[in-house]
């Protein structure tokens, strides 16, 4: 009687340093798991240079494709996340990189001929070719529309909205009233495009539409005088296809 008593006193013992003892597989699932999120994998140089790849192709300008993410590629990347709504990082995630690769180059709110469009509300400027093809996406920032009061100067940092053109431009740098612009189209009551070191993320200018200066002095270039701009948000668009279609006229009369 003693002795079944003790075997079951040894069973019992046993039986309960089973349940407390975690078991292998447990042990070696959750780490395994855990290591396999692909969220937390980081890009190999080869997917960084098949993103910059595709984001040229789209007209997000990156200049080298070499799988180097540079001041360059990071603004592409920035110009690509203001214009799909995604969060602006210039970070390029895994989460970023299939979003280009699976992305769809921008479309222009106008067709079918050369102009510029800036997109107020995401903060980009598009660059069309005569068939209204996009050949370049530039991040922008924009009139703060918020008022200022700097260097005897005050007023209401606000871009126009409408259509407009290029009426006179310079190379290089420009000394302003508030500041110096470099490469500056000037396009309306002396507000310009032009290159800034420094380009928010938000609109934060007192007016004038700043690009990134890697950009400016190519922008500058393909900004003839009397290119058209259309400025516009969600509430305001104008076309500019009858201006489009009367410079054509007019370039037709004149070769006759």
């Amino acid at each position: 009687m003693c002795t079944l008593k003790k075997l079951a006193s040894v069973i019992l013992l046993m039986l309960s340093l089973l349940l407390l003892t975690p078991t292998q597989t447990t042990a070696i699932t959750k780490p395994d798991k855990h290591r396999g999120r692909a969220p937390n994998r980081s890009l190999k140089q080869a997917e960084v240079k098949e993103a910059e790849a595709r984001l040229a192709e789209m007209g997000y300008g990156t200049g080298r494709v070499d799988g180097v993410f540079d001041a360059v590629t990071r603004n592409a990347l920035i110009a690509f996340q203001k214009y799909e709504g995604r969060d602006v990082t210039g970070r390029l995630s895994r989460e970023d990189f299939d979003a280009i690769m699976s992305a769809n180059a921008p479309q222009p709110r106008d067709l079918g001929y050369r102009h510029v469009e800036v997109d107020l509300d995401r903060q980009v400027l598009l660059l069309t070719d005569g068939s209204g093809v996009v050949q370049r996406v530039l991040p922008v920032s924009t009139g703060s529309e918020k008022h200022y009061h700097e260097k005897g100067m005050s007023g209401l940092a606000y871009t126009p909205r409408g259509r407009f053109r290029i009426y006179t431009k310079l190379k290089g740098w420009k000394k302003s009233p508030l500041g110096l612009l470099y490469y500056p189209n000037y396009f309306s009551d002396g507000l310009a495009i032009h290159g800034n070191p420094s380009v928010p993320q938000s609109p934060q200018s007192h007016g004038c539409i700043r690009i990134p200066m890697s950009a400016a002095a190519e922008i500058s270039r393909l900004l003839p005088l009397e290119t058209i701009v259309l400025i516009y948000d969600k509430q305001s668009f104008v076309s500019a296809k009858d201006w489009a279609e009367a410079d054509k006229q007019k370039q037709e009369a004149n070769i006759r």
